[in-house]
């Protein structure tokens, strides 16, 4: 009954108090669990990309001599399974064609033979160029190098049978060649290989009355595989999603006993959204949990604000009779009411923020993450309250006296961690660590082999966090060594607000040095926080665009696979559609580097940059100028992929030999290009081998000016322009129009990309909250304390502008001192944690990109919050000094 009196009391007398530990542990618990749904989101959104992006799910392809229809039959009946369909494989010995009286010959491929309805079950396994949909169907890259087209007759080889000749009823690309012909079965790694350059499709049963005799006599050559479509009702968690499948197809596998092995191309597109969510975590420790860290801090700095008067209380409570016991249970009921209240605040903040940011009300991907998250939540609400308030009366309880619960004698000694300069320690070991991760040119994600991968040195991410930990303890040094040491410095700085009083204001901030301190210490790690992640926001959003833009080429791309190129009045004509800033054609032929097909890319290098992002990063060996202009000091010169070089050990100024086909006679010629430097990045190349090469050389060796691709680069919206561009081309032209915008959605669901427009707009808002709740509330709470002195002073007959003097002068050394460190090592952390997640950008960010109307806003939020603040406390000075000193 007493305890209820009690919480009656302080919500009638204390509630600012009440109401300010309410707010930070509410604050505290919704950034905990909004990023928890940040968790949620991105990996259910990893699971819908992983998944979307698969045109086949599993690959069961069956051993010699297995029963087709048995193995239907159970494949059918699998848990998920929703279509399933045959397709055969076969080797093909070569491949020829006659045309003008030249024949062409190539290498080995593979004949496949689909079923009707296969393109329908399974659309984006290919795309349809031109000529019909049905029968013998010839591979894009195929029909190059025969030279055929719609009607011409091929011949191909088949093991120890007589070749047959077919007609050509269609040309097609295959676009996810790589996974279509992988080795089933293969040691995870080792079954990467090149597809095929030659392949044929065809009928079903015109495949059966070919290769069935070819199987009989040589069934190495020949296999059927049977393609499978499975539900998409997974769980959203991409591991969950991951072990499921694996569990099927493991299960499949033994059904068959032991006649089948199982391609599950689609887990292994989540396994590599499993590795996503291992950079998900990565960004929680460095962009979310110091958000959280310092909403904890101002809630022990607000709990900390009333300890002196919570000890006076308990002196008072003890001089009428209450025991130890008692006052412990009235410190735990305010706990409790504290705690209750603040945990109910967040929990309903960051649903709240949850449906804003990331469009859910989840707050996990599975019941088990969501319970997680709520009680970790929970839990850190309740820890915040009883660390505060509970733990601190209990302490004092059980050491004070009441006399000595009055009493202030000597002056404090220095702290432990100041004492033996822990933070030189920790600034020092994270410049150390830093500085050994960028040797060593440590990278978060690999890309072996095209492949990109996550690896984790968990010591590598030490240096963030002691970087933050060391600079927050050095800002406590610097604040404590001005204030004790700078006095005579101190009253200049602030004797344009306190005039003829800066020394007395001066003195009075020495004497409030560990309170100073404090709220200097707040207001930096707030700054520090707000321009970390900005920066770090700006610079993952802008390198995002810049991504897709490389794999895009520019704001819109117009490709085309057709031989005669696009229409030569194509740039004129989209010059002149209105948004287009400037066009840029850009030849995308293939050569041969040995036996190596690669493309061959045929620019102006003195106007590419008018349409396509060209960036320093992209080149090694000098800056992109310097670069493009050895491309344009000589016709023949040719920049190659890092990879090209090391695999046929070039050196600069060697001659390379290239096999391009000409114009003339269809046929490939050798072409002599001269090398004069590295690409690692280029737009529209792939990430492994390609060449750059003057489009001006390439047309006069191959006889043909005809550009594949024009880059165009847009003032307004991109998709309209692209929606122009379509009407202008027409529907019958085969050209592809791909948009920047529509682009960047898809790099944004890719591996190691996430979407971070939510937790962006969450985690700039939160920044602005603290600012405003480190520098009002911190100064409000200082000045409160000392509320005491403020009234003596009153009383003793100074003036409201003597009084404003001491306020003034302490929120221009907290406000200043504190921004201005904090934003010191807020760009320096952003700095360290872009570096280590360097592998995270494609390509590598030249700079860090500041949101300036952003800091503007904090800086302007931070500035209106110190006037208030120093405005209520002036106001509250001129209470009536007995009214006040009766309160307190």
């Amino acid at each position: 009954m007493f305890s209820l009196v009690w919480i009656k009391g302080l919500s009638q007398r204390r509630i600012a108090r009440l109401a300010g530990m309410v707010f930070c542990i509410g604050l505290a618990v919704t950034l905990l669990l909004s990023l928890g749904m940040f968790f949620t989101s991105s990996k259910a959104r990893m699971t819908k990309a992983a998944i979307a992006g698969v045109p086949v799910d599993w690959q069961v392809q069956l051993s010699p001599g297995s029963d087709l229809n048995r193995s239907l039959q159970t494949i059918r009946h699998t848990t998920g399974v929703r279509a399933v369909q045959p397709v055969g494989f076969a080797d093909v010995t070569y491949f020829q064609s006659s045309n003008g009286g030249t024949i062409q010959t190539t290498g080995s491929g593979k004949a496949l033979g689909i079923p009707r309805t296969y393109t329908s079950t399974f659309p984006d396994e290919m795309r349809f160029l031109v000529g019909s949909k049905r029968g013998i169907l010839l591979a894009q890259q195929t029909a190059a190098n025969l030279q055929a087209q719609v009607g011409t007759i091929i011949t191909i080889g088949r093991s120890g049978l007589p070749p047959v000749k077919l007609p050509v009823r269609g040309i097609i690309s295959l676009p996810a060649a790589d996974s279509l012909f992988q080795t089933v079965g293969a040691i995870p790694g080792a079954g990467i290989k090149a597809p095929p350059d030659n392949v044929v499709l065809m009928p079903l049963d015109t495949w059966h009355n070919l290769y069935d005799p070819v199987a009989k006599s040589q069934p190495t050559a020949v296999y059927t595989q049977v393609h499978v479509r499975l539900s998409r009702d997974l769980p959203r968690d991409p591991g969950a999603a991951f072990t499921q499948l694996e569990n099927r197809a493991r299960n499949l596998e033994a059904r068959l006993a032991g006649t089948a092995l199982v391609g599950n191309n689609i887990a292994a597109q989540l396994d590599a959204a499993r590795a996503d969510a291992i950079y998900a975590q990565l960004l929680f420790l460095f962009l979310g949990l110091p958000g959280v860290i310092l909403a904890a801090l101002l809630a022990s700095v607000v709990g900390a604000s009333g300890g002196d008067r919570r000890r006076r209380e308990q002196a008072l409570l003890r001089i009428r009779g209450a025991s130890p016991v008692l006052i412990l249970r009235l410190a735990f009921a305010e706990t409790l009411l504290v705690g209750i209240f603040g945990t109910g605040l967040g929990v309903s903040g960051a649903a709240f923020a949850g449906k804003l940011s990331f469009g859910t009300y989840a707050f996990g991907a599975t019941a088990f993450q969501a319970y997680t998250w709520v009680a970790v939540s929970v839990l850190l609400g309740i820890s915040l309250a009883l660390a505060t308030i509970m733990l601190p009366a209990w302490r004092d309880a059980r050491g004070l006296t009441v006399r000595a619960a009055q009493a202030v004698i000597g002056k404090p000694s220095r702290p432990l961690w100041s004492r033996i300069y822990l933070d030189i320690v920790f600034l020092a070991g994270s410049g150390l660590i830093f500085w050994q991760a960028m040797r060593n040119a440590y990278q978060v994600v690999l890309v072996p082999e095209g492949v990109p991968t996550i690896s984790i040195n968990y010591i590598t991410l030490l240096a963030p966090l002691m970087l933050w930990i060391g600079s927050a303890l050095f800002t406590w040094r610097i604040s404590n060594f001005a204030l004790t040491h700078e006095r005579r410095g101190l009253s200049r700085i602030i004797r344009p607000i306190s005039r003829e009083l800066s020394g007395v204001v001066a003195a009075s901030m020495s004497r409030q040095e560990k309170l100073l301190s404090r709220g200097l210490v707040i207001m930096a790690l707030t700054a520090s926080f707000a321009i970390s992640i900005a920066i770090f926001n700006m610079t993952y959003m802008n390198q995002a665009r810049v991504d897709a833009q490389l794999t895009n080429g520019s704001d819109v791309a117009i490709a085309t696979s057709a031989s005669s190129g696009l229409p030569k009045a194509l740039p004129a004509s989209a010059k002149e559609i209105s948004g287009v800033v400037a066009v840029e054609p850009m030849q995308h032929r293939f050569g041969y580097v040995g036996n190596d097909l690669q493309d061959l890319y045929g620019i102006n290098p003195k106007t590419i940059a008018n349409a396509a992002p060209i960036s320093d990063a992209f080149f090694q060996g000098g800056s992109a100028k310097q670069v493009l202009d050895k491309l344009t000091s000589r016709p023949d010169a040719i920049l190659v992929s890092e990879e090209t070089v090391k695999d046929f050990q070039l050196q600069p100024g060697d001659t390379i030999r290239i096999r391009l086909q000409s114009a003339r006679d269809r046929a490939y010629h050798v072409v002599p290009f001269h090398y004069v430097g590295i690409a690692r990045e280029f737009p529209t190349a792939p990430r492994d081998s390609f060449l750059i090469a003057n489009t001006s050389y390439i047309s006069r060796m191959t006889g043909s000016s005809a550009f594949e691709t024009l880059l165009v680069k847009t003032s307004g919206s991109p998709p309209v322009v692209a929606s122009r561009i379509r009407k202008l081309l027409g529907p019958a032209s085969g050209a592809v129009v791909q948009d920047i915008d529509t682009q960047l959605k898809v790099t944004l669901s890719g591996l190691t990309a996430l979407d971070l427009s939510g937790l962006t707009r969450l985690e700039l808002v939160f920044a602005v909250i603290l600012a405003i709740a480190a520098s009002g509330l911190v100064l409000i709470l200082g000045f409160a304390e000392r509320r005491r002195t403020f009234a003596i002073a009153w009383a003793l007959g100074a003036r409201a502008r003597q009084l404003s003097s001491f306020v003034w002068g302490e929120a221009l050394f907290v406000t200043i001192g504190g921004v201005g460190l904090g934003t010191l090592a807020g760009w320096v952390l952003s700095l360290v944690i872009v570096k280590i997640l360097t592998g995270v950008f494609d390509p590598p960010p030249e700079h860090l990109f500041i949101p300036w109307p952003y800091l503007a806003l904090v800086l302007g939020t931070v500035a209106i919050a110190v006037i208030g603040a120093a405005v209520i406390t002036i106001q509250a000075a001129r209470k009536p000094a007995l009214e006040v000193i009766r309160d307190l």
